[in-house]
């Protein structure tokens, strides 16, 4: 009888240890939540304190990684206006269309605004990285630090030649509006 009694009571002591440890791992993971395609976590804390946060319109959060953006004052200058929409904020990262593929300018546009690159004459992509809740420690490809925590979509347009033009986007839904952006990735963004 007592044999029994103290199997019961290992077997019942297993299962406490078993049932705590699940709580423990439940408890842990749901203060912590995936932002990223690479698995990256945050805590629920920080996720709350960067959940509304903005970066200032025109700021260059990307700086240190591609640098400023150039003005072009002398003939051969062309020009991108974009136009954010009212209900998200958005980078706008233009590359230059060439066997490189480098960024040559970007910038934060918070919802509603509108911003102008200037440009020399040449072939750009434009890639549009939407969300919200900017996060400044957020891992991004290519090594890059800096992006949005949720609602996060990424597309683009075809490059475009521009010969002392201004291309203007105008990120806000229309009817009959003659500009529709293609599904872009993280990957090809940064």
């Amino acid at each position: 009888m007592k044999i029994t009694a103290y199997r019961r009571i290992v077997d019942a002591s297993f299962w406490l240890l078993v049932l705590a440890i699940i709580v423990w791992i439940a408890l842990w993971a749901s203060s912590r939540t995936p932002i990223g395609a690479e698995g990256e976590w945050v805590s629920s804390d920080i996720r709350r304190q960067y959940a509304s946060y903005s970066l200032p319109h025109g700021s260059l959060p990307y700086q240190r990684y591609y640098g400023g953006n150039s003005s072009c004052y002398s003939y051969g200058c062309s020009a991108i206006k974009v136009r954010a929409a009212n209900n998200s904020d958005v980078v706008v990262i233009i590359k230059a269309e060439n066997a490189d593929g480098r960024v040559v300018a970007h910038a934060y546009l918070r919802a509603g605004n509108s911003y102008t690159f200037e440009l020399p004459n040449g072939t750009y992509q434009t890639f549009f990285y939407y969300g919200k809740g900017w996060y400044p420690e957020k891992n991004m490809n290519g090594g890059v630090k800096g992006g949005f925590l949720s609602d996060e979509v990424f597309s683009k347009d075809n490059p475009q030649t521009l010969v002392d033009q201004e291309l203007t986007y105008s990120l806000v839904l229309q009817q009959n509006g003659n500009f529709h952006t293609k599904p872009s990735k993280g990957s090809e963004v940064f």
